[in-house]
């Protein structure tokens, strides 16, 4: 479990060398354009969203090892391929071969950890996992902005160079891992695959845990960099530093409360945890109306603007022990690689929704804007409560359940020592 959180704050800190610079170095530094650079981003949304669904297969029938490994080769040919790229085409075809080894990284390390954790640990496992990716996005992005020059594009081209190291780092640390045994469909035919995608269709707890995850990354990260800035920018009147700020406003928040909520989130039953996260994150909602349609100084805007970001990122911290140990739960045995890929697709599929619908809305109709996600929030608790209803008490509190057989063993240990 400590090598492959090394491996994710590796990948982590990879990624964060080039994320935030990608639309400048196509747009700008090797002057392809506004257009070419959105494409760029578009293309990896759709690399995702073509490689998921093999992906959840993949990993049941081979394990999550091998084809993280396939993946993160994968990643560093795109990642140094896009740094040499110099024409739209290559360009393009790098950041295919990017996105889909990034996208497949998910659900592998995620599966990865399922394997290597119990339903008492797993909570913990997946705080420390975003804990960790969060770091490294930081720290990644801070020595990145300190390296690039816009004017130099070797400059951009040792930051590709340095991320696709990381991603042959993390190949060579993951390749060390033996993961405890866990049951394969090894031999299960050509047909199982629509099978597999049938059985989790028909687990109504999951198919309404997709919905929320869909309504959550929507409302949330979907709006990050899109929406919600643009928001900021034309309504609030935020100066791009500030805006930087919030951002690193919700990264901290992250970085220093992820434990201590941990703590708190661990004993309580992950449903409300969720209904609570979504009531939080509509207090945002209407903090960032106050710094857009206020009436206070421009300093009291940004201050408000700048909270937003950090009450998403105590949302963020609350979510991330809770939802991916429960897709975990809700998989049957061997399946949950297939089940972490279905919701990595949902992922992407909000992520790829939110910035086309938030973007233009947050530019120009910011009322509206507000109104409705403050509403998709409070949309949040109501699809959480339900959700609640038709879980187990392993699945929605698995505090209680394994506190529950503890004492029964305790109970029936008494009674044999009696008799």
């Amino acid at each position: 479990m400590r090598r492959i959180h090394v491996g994710n704050a590796l990948s982590a800190f990879g990624l964060g060398f080039t994320v935030p610079y990608l639309y400048v170095y196509v747009a700008q530094v090797r002057g392809l354009g506004a257009m070419t650079a959105g494409l760029v981003l578009a293309v990896f949304a759709v690399a995702a969203l073509i490689v998921l669904p093999l992906a959840g297969r993949a990993i049941v029938r081979r394990g999550p090892l091998p084809v993280l490994l396939a993946t993160l080769v994968t990643a560093a040919v795109g990642a140094l391929s896009l740094g040499l790229a110099g024409s739209a085409p290559t360009v393009l075809g790098a950041a295919a071969l990017l996105g889909a080894g990034q996208a497949v990284m998910q659900p592998a390390l995620a599966t990865m950890i399922v394997d290597c954790s119990a339903a008492e640990t797993r909570s913990r496992a997946f705080a420390t996992q975003f804990f960790l990716q969060n770091l490294g996005l930081g720290v990644g992005g801070l020595i990145g902005g300190h390296l690039v020059d816009t004017a130099r594009v070797s400059s951009f081209t040792l930051l590709f160079a340095i991320e696709a190291a990381m991603f042959l780092l993390l190949a060579v640390v993951m390749s060390t891992v033996r993961t405890p045994h866990a049951p394969r469909i090894a031999d299960a035919p050509a047909v199982s695959a629509k099978g597999g995608w049938r059985q989790l269709l028909e687990n109504r707890a999951m198919v309404q845990l997709s919905v929320l995850g869909f309504v959550l990354f929507f409302a949330c990260y979907g709006q990050f960099e899109s929406g919600l800035s643009a928001y900021g920018v034309e309504a609030a009147g935020i100066s791009t530093s500030a805006l930087g700020t919030a951002l690193a406003a919700n990264t901290l928040m992250i970085v220093v409360v992820q434990f201590a909520v941990l703590k708190f989130v661990e004993r309580r039953r992950r449903s409300r945890v969720i209904a609570g996260v979504g009531l939080i994150w509509a207090v945002a909602w209407a903090v960032a109306g106050y710094a857009g349609l206020g009436h206070g100084s421009q300093e009291m805007a940004t201050a408000a603007f700048v909270s937003t970001y950090a009450l998403f990122g105590l949302g963020e911290a609350m979510l991330s022990p809770t939802v991916a140990p429960l897709v975990a739960d809700l998989a049957p045995t061997g399946m949950a690689g297939q089940y972490n890929s279905a919701f990595a697709l949902v992922k992407q599929l909000a992520l790829a929704v939110g910035p086309a619908v938030g973007g233009p809305l947050g530019a120009s109709l910011p009322t509206p804007y507000i109104a409705t996600f403050l509403l998709f929030s409070l949309g949040i608790s109501v699809l959480a409560i339900r959700l609640g209803k038709g879980l187990t008490t392993a699945q929605d509190h698995p505090w209680l359940a394994a506190r529950s057989r503890v004492v029964a063993r305790g109970g029936a240990a008494s009674e044999s020592v009696s008799a």
